[in-house]
């Protein structure tokens, strides 16, 4: 039988088979391990097989993941250096992102700023969980979708609210419901709608360029909207740092492209660099 791994606690699986989730150990699987998220063959009490993995993260330990939305907010002060990390982040592992704007309650002039700064990185939506508002994410949810971002910018109370418009949620709701914040420890998912999971997880507040696993070169394409002033540099190799022949760098200037987005590659480079260094 095929089941879906929603929850690890130990060397005890707890496995979505069908619509009944089901308590399964390993078999002679220490090699692969086994992920929340992984797509899995079970025969009588245990896990047989590990299909094969369209991703696999290790902080926190996710398999398969399909979409991230990272999650920012007015208060506290937005990172959005650890925003273009997760982007790249997940263009790297083939994850689509999605960038939310949480307590847009706050006002829409923060909104529409993120959207002018975003809008050619990635789709851009709000939302505000003061009355649980949060139908454009769960527009979002596909196959298994994670939420990222900096502490304290409401990710826990964004899952509160889509759990409670949900009655067939996997899992133990009511404790859910009732957490608090900084308390998630482990990885699980419940299924907000047929085949839609939501996975709840630490982590992703904090990314090393390291992570990314890109070099200098690469990092440029990882900023679409420097693609169609890049073909125009002087110079392919062009790294878009020096004012010289470099139409990128003129974009900026002219505003055609964000500035905020320009500075944060600007320090991720500087980043790389030293990286090398050690």
């Amino acid at each position: 039988m095929n089941g879906l791994v929603i929850k690890k606690n130990s060397d005890k699986f707890s496995v979505l088979v069908g619509e009944k989730v089901q308590i399964f150990s390993a078999r002679n699987l220490k090699d692969v391990g086994i992920f929340v998220g992984d797509k899995v063959e079970v025969d009588e009490n245990a896990i047989s097989k590990v299909k094969e993995r369209k991703n696999l993260l290790i902080r926190p330990p996710l398999a398969n993941v399909d979409k991230m939305i990272i999650v920012i907010s007015k208060t506290p002060k937005p990172d959005f250096l650890l925003v273009d990390k997760l982007i790249i982040f997940c263009v790297v592992h083939a994850i689509t992102p999605v960038l939310c704007v949480n307590k847009s309650d706050l006002g829409e002039d923060f909104v529409n700023f993120v959207k002018e700064n975003y809008k050619k990185a990635c789709k851009v939506i709000s939302c505000s969980t003061v009355n649980d508002e949060v139908f454009e994410v769960k527009k979002e949810i596909y196959g298994i979708t994670t939420l990222a971002g900096q502490s304290a910018v409401g990710k826990s109370s964004i899952i509160n609210a889509l759990l409670k418009e949900n009655v067939a949620v996997i899992g133990d709701f009511s404790k859910k419901v009732e957490r608090g914040k900084q308390t998630t420890r482990i990885v699980e998912l419940y299924e907000i709608e047929k085949g839609k999971f939501l996975a709840d997880t630490a982590g992703f507040s904090k990314l090393s360029e390291e992570l990314l696993n890109v070099d200098e070169y690469e990092l440029k394409a990882y900023y679409p909207e420097f693609l169609k002033f890049a073909e125009k540099c002087k110079y392919k190799s062009c790294l878009h740092l020096h004012d010289q022949d470099c139409e990128v760098i003129n974009a900026v200037k002219s505003g055609k492209i964000s500035k905020l987005r320009y500075e944060n590659y600007k320090i991720l480079q500087e980043n790389l660099k030293l990286m090398k260094k050690f």
